[in-house]
């Protein structure tokens, strides 16, 4: 049996439309999927909405709706911007459907069971667009002296009758767990600042509201809607079938193996998730990634600075597979980023049109118009022919290294690599030259040329799946033969090449971008 791998994004928070960071986050996340897919692994791959609070309460009332209608508008428009995207997710889930609220309700009862919940009074300071309670030491004071959380967001003072969460019981756990297992939260700087802040001291948590009603119901205290934050962390399990924990979905895939989120809500998944787990006596994710913020031209998205861009904007005016690999190949998977309409112009025109688009171009069309199509098999070798495969063989390993490490952009760096080195052979070996001179020697350039592109177009299939998958229908590579042990298989390229199949004249996969009149 396969073994499995179970990711999750965090759910997004559908009071606004979907924003690029939603976007990166999905399409990171998927790439990941995909490449475990790829690998052979048993894959379960959930993202979704979140959507209850406060925040979506406000927002519905100042619309004039009830909070159930703008979650059903607002969370469809971040499915069509999964499905849009080609994210491959197995479950789309909603904080407001039936068997979530049975799930949260169950946690509640066993963190309950084990003695970490009491009902007491709370006073302090609260950040709804945070959606998170916030001390008085942790504040930051404006020139205007008004105060403000840590993210520069506003806090007021709140005091309601709330049912708290023992999070001071778990301050050494806590600091156990991450000293045994210093992968759990990644990268390096979001582990030092969880480590920093738990170090510092860990107050009990507010975990119910009685001031809106928009949320799941506190079991026995109907009057309280669970704190937000209890209710969205627990979409992970529900997606696995909790609390049915003898369910084939929960005993398969939980833990999770990694929650993939912003590095702005990793005290929530760091601290809060894992002290709840621990209270409710059930296993602790593998590892919490927090990746950083995708910046335009430099500066963080804001309504007031109007550079809030739709992605599907992008999507309309670059492609779904061009945003993709610009985004995973620009930014660092776990630092902050930045985009503009040059930069993904220019990134995707060099990488993707002149290098490899050019390499499948010329090679397909030289065969498709010279040798009638069919695939090139034999020929008279030379070093040069291997040296290229094993070219191929080591990028692939190492590919394949840094991606199961989660190093997206620097396994692209190294895909494109081996695409440069296809190019400065086709150029040394110049089959049209061939053509009139050594055909024998044509035939073994050109099949060596076949076989690698076919290699690269499988390797970088989870970022680019529609275009690769293009290329490879093209080729007339089988889907059955495009994961990661078909690589290098050169059975299977003979196979194919005897098969009778036929390249047709190809379309070109990417075709060089123009910058849009309006950037």
């Amino acid at each position: 049996m396969t073994k499995p791998f179970y990711i999750t994004t965090a759910i997004s928070y559908p009071n606004g439309r979907p924003h690029i960071g939603h976007a990166y986050e999905a399409i990171a996340t998927d790439a990941i999927a995909r490449f475990q897919r790829q690998m052979g692994r048993d894959v379960r791959f959930q993202t979704g909405t979140d959507e209850h609070g406060l925040k979506m309460a406000q927002t519905a009332r100042e619309r004039g709706v009830a909070p159930n209608e703008l979650a059903e508008e607002m969370s469809s428009y971040f499915k069509d911007m999964n499905d849009r995207l080609h994210i491959s997710y197995d479950r789309f889930i909603r904080t407001t459907e039936p068997d979530h609220h049975h799930s949260s309700q169950a946690i509640w009862q066993a963190m309950e069971a084990s003695g970490d919940l009491y009902l007491d009074r709370y006073e302090g300071w609260y950040s709804v667009r945070d959606e998170a309670y916030y001390d008085e030491k942790e504040l930051v004071v404006a020139d205007s002296g008004e105060r403000l959380s840590p993210q520069g967001t506003e806090v007021e003072w709140t005091v309601e009758e709330s049912w708290f969460f023992r999070l001071s019981r778990y301050q050494e756990p806590l600091l156990r767990h991450y000293h045994d297992n210093p992968g759990f939260i990644r990268p390096e700087a979001r582990r030092n600042e969880v480590m920093r802040f738990v170090e510092g001291g860990l107050s009990d948590l507010s975990v119910s509201r009685t001031s809106f009603d928009w949320g799941v119901k506190v079991p026995g205290s109907d009057n309280h809607v669970m704190y937000v934050w209890v209710d969205a962390l627990t979409n992970y399990i529900t997606g696995v079938g909790y609390p049915d924990r003898d369910s084939e979905a929960y005993r398969r895939f939980w833990p999770a193996d990694v929650h993939v989120i912003g590095k702005d809500i990793i005290r929530f998944h760091a601290v809060y998730w894992p002290a709840f787990l621990m209270s409710a006596g059930l296993e602790l994710p593998r590892q919490v990634f927090g990746h950083g913020f995708v910046l335009h031209r430099g500066e963080k998205m804001s309504k007031s600075l109007g550079n809030v861009i739709d992605p599907l904007d992008l999507v309309r005016a670059f492609g779904v597979d061009q945003l993709r690999y610009f985004l995973l190949r620009e930014v660092t998977f776990g630092h902050d980023g930045s985009y503009s309409a040059e930069a993904i112009v220019n990134r995707v025109n060099a990488d993707l049109a002149n290098s490899f688009g050019n390499l499948a171009q010329r090679t397909l069309s030289f065969i498709a118009k010279n040798c009638g199509g069919e695939l090139p098999l034999g020929g008279k070798g030379d070093p040069a022919d291997e040296a290229l495969l094993a070219t191929i063989r080591a990028t692939v390993a190492e590919v394949c290294r840094l991606w199961e490490d989660l190093a997206l952009s620097q396994g692209i760096e190294a895909w494109l690599r081996a695409v440069f080195a296809c190019n400065q052979y086709i150029d040394l070996a110049a089959p049209w030259t061939l053509r009139k001179t050594d055909l024998e020697r044509m035939t073994a350039v050109l099949a060596t040329l076949v076989q690698a592109i076919r290699d690269l177009a499988i390797l970088i299939r989870p970022v680019i799946p529609g275009a690769a998958d293009a290329l490879l229908d093209q080729m007339g590579v089988p889907g059955e033969g495009r994961d990661m042990a078909a690589l290098g298989d050169a059975e299977a390229y003979a196979h194919l090449a005897g098969s009778g199949f036929k390249l047709e004249l190809p379309k070109p996969i990417f075709p060089r971008l123009d910058m849009p009149a309006d950037a």
